[in-house]
This record gives C-alpha cells, sequence and structure tokens, in this order.
C-alpha cells in the first residue's frame, strides 16, 4: 500500500520551503513540484522534489498517478506586486490559471484537502487600516486578484463536492529558521525586513523609506509582520484541522499588531549595533497607511499559536541567514 503524501507546489521557495521542513519534522510524507525559477533545489530539506511547472496538466497527471496524494498545499506562485502591474497576464497565467489546472488535477485524482497560500493583499487598502475575513476584498493589483480568484475556485469546487480547504491570507512574513539552516534567498526580494538586512551585511548600499507622512505615530506605513515559522505551523494546523473534518474556511495570518518602518529599521540597527543608510523617499502609489490583520479567527479555529511574535526575533533571524550569504557560507543558498 503507497503511503499518503502530501504535494507541495513551491515548496522550494521562502514560505514554502520552511513548511516542508515542519512537514518533515511531523514525519509527513512530502513530494515538492517546483520550477524553480525563484526557488532552490538545497531548501528542500524533506521528501522528494519534482522539477516543473504547477500549470504543466501532464505532469500533474504523472505525479497523481504515481503517488497517492491526499492532500496539496499549494505556494506556487509569482508574488511581486509592482511585476504585477506591469505585467498582469504572467500573473493570471501563473497564479490563477494554473491554479486552476492544478484544481482539477485534485479534483479528478480525489484529493481530500487543499491548503492554499493567499495574501492580504485581497483586501487592497481597508479603509480603518485592519482587515478580518470579513473585511471587503477590493485589491487593487493584479497579484491580489489573482490570489482571490484562486479562493474563488477553491470555495466553488468544494461546494461541488471538490478538496476541502484551507486558504491562508498571510500579511507581511519576515524571518527565517532560527538555526539558519534554510532562510529567504528570494533574487530581488522587497519585503522590507529582508532589504534590510541585506543593507546590514553590505549586500546593498541602503534601505529607503517609501512616505514619511503617514497619519501614523511616526509617520512611516504600519504592518503586521508574521514570522515565517509562525505561518509554517499555520499550514500544519490547518491540515490537522482538514483532517479532523474542518469546515471549508479562509483565514487570516498575522499577530494582529503592527511596526512601522521606522520600528522595523530600528530594529535592525539595534541588532548590528550601526546605522544604516536610510533614505527618504515620496510614498508609493497603493500603499496603504496601515494595515495589520484581525487575527482572533486563525487561533479559534486551528488552536494556532505563535511562537515568534517579537520583531526582534523576526530581525535576528533573518540577520543570521542574511551573514551566511553575506559570508557565502556554503552551506547558504541565493541566487547570485
Amino acid at each position: 500500500m503507497k503511503t499518503k503524501k502530501i504535494l507541495v507546489t513551491g515548496g522550494a521557495g521562502y514560505i514554502g520551503s520552511h513548511v516542508v521542513r515542519q512537514l518533515g519534522a511531523a514525519n509527513e510524507s512530502v513530494l515538492t513540484l517546483d520550477n524553480l525559477s525563484t526557488g532552490f533545489e538545497a531548501a528542500v530539506t524533506s521528501g522528494d522534489l519534482v522539477v516543473g511547472d504547477t500549470g504543466d496538466a501532464a505532469l500533474l497527471e504523472s505525479l497523481f498517478e504515481a503517488h497517492d496524494i491526499d492532500t496539496v498545499m499549494h505556494f506556487a506562485a509569482h508574488t511581486v506586486v509592482p511585476e504585477s502591474v506591469a505585467d498582469p497576464l504572467k500573473y493570471y497565467r501563473n497564479n490563477t490559471a494554473s491554479s486552476r489546472t492544478l484544481l482539477e488535477a485534485s479534483a479528478k485524482h480525489g484529493v481530500k484537502n487543499f491548503v492554499f497560500s493567499s495574501t492580504a493583499a485581497v483586501y487592497g487598502i481597508p479603509e480603518t487600516g485592519r482587515a478580518s475575513e470579513d473585511s471587503p476584498t477590493h485589491p487593487i493589483n493584479p497579484y491580489g486578484t489573482s490570489k482571490l480568484m484562486t479562493e474563488w475556485m477553491l470555495r466553488d469546487l468544494a461546494a461541488a463536492g471538490g478538496p476541502n480547504y484551507v486558504a491562508l491570507r498571510y500579511f507581511n512574513v519576515a524571518g527565517c529558521e532560527p538555526n539558519a539552516t534554510i532562510g529567504q534567498s528570494t533574487p530581488k526580494a522587497t519585503l522590507l525586513v529582508k532589504v534590510a538586512c541585506e543593507a546590514a551585511t553590505g549586500r546593498r548600499p541602503g534601505v529607503s523609506i517609501f512616505g514619511t507622512d503617514y497619519p501614523t505615530p511616526d509617520g512611516t506605513g504600519l504592518r503586521d509582520y508574521i514570522h515565517v515559522e509562525d505561518l509554517a505551523s499555520a499550514h500544519l494546523d490547518a491540515l490537522v484541522y482538514l483532517r479532523n473534518g474542518g469546515d471549508p474556511t479562509v483565514l487570516n495570518c498575522g499577530y494582529g499588531h503592527g511596526y512601522s518602518v521606522r520600528d522595523v529599521l530600528s530594529a535592525v540597527e539595534h541588532a548590528i549595533d550601526a546605522p544604516l543608510n536610510i533614505s527618504e523617499e515620496p510614498r508609493r502609489a497603493g500603499d496603504p497607511p496601515e494595515l495589520v490583520a484581525v487575527a482572533d479567527r486563525v487561533r479559534d479555529v486551528l488552536g494556532w499559536t505563535p511562537r515568534f511574535n517579537d520583531l526582534d526575533v523576526i530581525v535576528r533571524t533573518s540577520l543570521a541567514w542574511e551573514r551566511k550569504i553575506a559570508a557565502q557560507d556554503p552551506s547558504a543558498y541565493w541566487a547570485a
């Protein structure tokens, strides 16, 4: 009898690789599918890796035929918001159309559980700066729209007898595995914590603050930063929930409080005991003054208990990984 497998698409990427590591630690049988366009083979620390595209129907058919897959965790996606505005069809092809292909294969082969990597970008710019799962969804870029469309497909397919699902809407993901065994090596990353830590290790000349006149305590944007290890554990909690017969649901993944851009940069400066080269730039179009999760439901529904809810821990783990890259440590991986 074949062992039940979990198919993880995008499992060689930043968030997916942390989930694969935790699944391996939990003795789950994992199969990763990743085209390595932004992921790294060395990041896959458990199970087997198949190099290929999530939208390749023939490849998916062969994988589902060869393996007894009863759960899919779907991370494979393009995630750069400005790029989605410049090249929207790239995002609808990869994030939406490929997801449809994956869902079709999953339904055909009787997949029971589906955990989807969604995003707070589905909310657009919430009126109050805080978003709950019941807040209106008004994405303001193709990235957010492409993810929301997949949520709709999941909803409608589940209602038609397809896989049961949990869609997790991420807020600002940051940090790295605490022992620096894997980390965020996304090429041309735009996430603030990584950018600041790259600047701290000399891999960038400096870091910019975009907007210093927001109606926030220090004038810079407020965001809900969640450590990647806590986010990964939410996926394992979602798997337990689905295996126990939980209903389809959509959940925010955040801590429920925000840090400003200046808070983050100060934490990095404190960690390195030196100033960063910081420039102040005008606001970027579409950046909300505040975006913080109302995050009670994920705790109540999944029993999720975060362990790394601390900005200094987030920065310290990110910095440890960036230092390995800056030192060209052979145990690290990065894009040249």
